[in-house]
C-alpha cells in the first residue's frame, strides 16, 4: 500500500524533509532510483534528452560499483545526483549503525549531499542522524511504476492527475519498473511540455529551503 500524492499533513510532520519545491513557475523535478542500470538508465537519458530535460538520480552504490560507464552517462548530461545507501536497504528493518555504514558507503561513490531512503523509511534515529549531514529528498508525486498489479495507463495517469508547479516525482530506472516507466515517461515529458513546464534537476540550493537540523 502507498500513497501517490503525499498529504499535507504527512509533509507537516517532517518539516525538514524536502517534499516539493515552492515556487509558482511551471517547473517540475523527476527523480530516478534505484539506478543505474544498463537495461534501463541510457534509454531514461535519451527520453530526457529529447525535451532538454534535467533530472536527479538516487542512485545505488552497488549499482554504480557494478555500471561506472553508465553512471559517467548521467552526470556527463548534467542530471543531479543522489545517495540511495550502497545496498538499497530498508531503514525499518536494519540497524542503525550497519545502516549509517551502507550510506556512508554509497557516500564514496556519490559526491551530494541529496540522500533519499530506500522505500520513503528509516527509524527517527536514522532520521536525526543524517539530516545532520544530508538533504533528505522524498517525494511529492509517487508514480507507482514499481508496482506491477497497476496498469500502464494507470501509472501515467498518477502523474498526470497528481503532478503540478514544483512537484518531486518519482520514478525508477530499474528492470522491475521497465514496463511502466517506458509507457509513462515519454508521454508524461510530452504532456508537460507541452503544457509549458520545464524539467530541472534538484540541488542543494534547491532543497535549501529550510536548514539542516543542527546537531545536537
Amino acid at each position: 500500500m502507498y500513497l501517490v500524492k503525499t498529504p499535507q499533513f504527512i509533509q507537516k510532520l517532517f518539516p525538514n524533509f524536502t517534499w516539493k519545491i515552492p515556487t509558482q513557475e511551471k517547473v517540475m523535478y523527476l527523480t530516478f532510483d534505484d539506478g543505474p542500470i544498463p537495461a534501463v538508465t541510457p534509454w531514461v537519458l535519451e527520453q530526457l534528452e529529447k525535451f532538454k530535460a534535467k533530472a536527479t538520480f538516487f542512485c545505488v552504490g552497488d549499482n554504480i560499483q557494478k555500471h561506472r560507464s553508465i553512471f559517467q552517462q548521467v552526470t556527463a548530461a548534467g542530471h543531479s545526483i543522489g545517495n540511495h545507501t550502497f545496498n538499497h536497504l530498508n531503514g525499518w528493518t536494519s540497524e542503525n549503525i550497519p545502516y549509517f555504514h551502507n550510506v556512508r558507503h554509497c557516500a564514496r561513490l556519490v559526491d551530494s549531499v541529496l540522500f533519499r531512503p530506500p522505500f520513503g523509511k528509516m527509524r527517527p534515529k536514522q532520521t536525526q542522524f543524517l539530516q545532520r549531514h544530508y538533504r533528505i529528498v522524498m517525494w511529492d508525486v509517487l508514480s507507482g511504476d514499481f508496482d506491477p498489479s497497476i496498469s500502464q495507463k494507470q501509472c501515467l495517469e498518477n502523474v498526470l492527475r497528481k503532478a503540478g508547479k514544483g512537484s518531486i516525482i518519482v520514478f525508477h530506472d530499474s528492470v522491475k519498473a521497465w514496463e511502466n516507466l517506458q509507457f509513462t515517461l515519454p508521454k508524461v515529458l510530452e504532456y508537460f511540455a507541452g503544457q509549458g513546464y520545464r524539467f530541472e534537476a534538484l540541488s542543494e540550493r534547491a532543497v535549501a529551503e529550510k536548514p539542516m537540523a543542527s546537531v545536537a
